[in-house]
């Protein structure tokens, strides 16, 4: 019984810390919004809110890149979108099958929003991982994810370069992974020069790293410095308004976890007397130091160990 009202009180708590007010659309420009993530990792205080989305507002309907981290956000994204327009949600696109970027899916399709994604995440979809993490999520962020969340796969998967014109405006979608994750996918917002990446670019924080292919995340970062757009959105923190400057901070990261952790497999040393001799000084004051880096070093470790050079 006792487990039972300390059940009720946490979640009594919870909800008397949410945030007063919905979500707000930011304009970035003059057709272009997004919504910004909180700092931090995703909890049932802030209730999953850590990543960013946007969308493109056109004459015969709404682009959206991705959805937030739990269908509770993805509906109230909804309602920031009509405070701007009351044009149709026509297409979701979704740069990646991380929860924080897709599980605020259901509302959009219940709309009847076209969902686009990269093949890859349809393998994601029906991995153990997705299975874990979905358990995971259930647990860490109730009750704003549940055991009635739906996982949305993509009407449609992009798996190319792939341009449409709505709206009198240009769009052109298409894979920068394999970096982040393998499904990786950015959207350019051609007349505006308004450039979305997903995680590609953590801004003003560190990147989780996890398992991913950090070689080809530095080649992507790469790839993309050459667009050089007027205004770039990452996947966290506020937008790049100088894409070559902001996306240095990533970029150096992974170059340093690299070097760092490759010595140290290439010498056979222990992980943790690595770990514990590097200088991370550098990043240590970034927001999700604390939970990330050791992580990221450890899954890097792991990888170079394994041949990825």
């Amino acid at each position: 019984m006792r487990s039972i009202w300390l059940a009720v009180l946490t979640s009594m708590l919870v909800l008397a810390a949410l945030p007063a007010s919905a979500l707000d659309a930011i304009r970035i420009a003059p057709s272009v919004y997004y919504i910004r993530g909180e700092a931090g990792v995703p909890s049932p205080v802030n209730r999953g809110h850590t990543s960013n989305a946007g969308f493109v507002v056109t004459s015969e309907g709404v682009v959206v890149f991705d959805a937030l981290g739990t269908p509770v956000l993805g509906k109230e994204f909804i309602d920031a979108i009509r405070k701007v327009t009351t044009q149709p949600i026509r297409r979701v696109i979704i740069s990646h099958y991380h929860a924080d970027h897709f599980y605020g899916l259901p509302p959009f399709k219940d709309i009847g929003a076209e969902i686009w994604a990269h093949p890859a995440a349809g393998s994601y979809l029906n991995s153990e991982a997705s299975r874990q993490r979905l358990a995971e999520r259930q647990s860490s962020l109730a009750p704003w994810v549940d055991k009635s969340m739906r996982l949305i796969p993509a009407d449609r998967w992009i798996d190319k370069d792939t341009s449409f014109k709505l709206g009198g405006h240009s769009f052109r979608v298409f894979p920068v992974g394999p970096a982040h994750t393998p499904e990786d996918l950015a959207m350019l917002v051609e007349e505006e020069n308004v450039l979305f990446v997903g995680d590609l670019m953590f801004a003003g924080r560190l990147p989780f790293v996890g398992d991913a292919d950090s070689k080809s995340w530095i080649s992507a970062i790469d790839r993309i410095i050459q667009f050089n757009p007027k205004i770039m959105v990452g996947g966290h923190g506020g937008v790049s308004t100088n894409a070559s400057a902001d996306l240095r901070l990533t970029r150096e990261y992974l170059v340093y976890l690299r070097q760092k952790m490759g010595a140290a497999a290439d010498d056979l040393e222990d992980f943790e007397v690595a770990y514990k001799k590097t200088d991370w000084s550098r990043f240590s004051h970034l927001p999700a130091f604390n939970e990330a880096n050791r992580r990221n070093a450890y899954n890097t470790y792991i990888r170079i160990q394994g041949g990825d050079k």
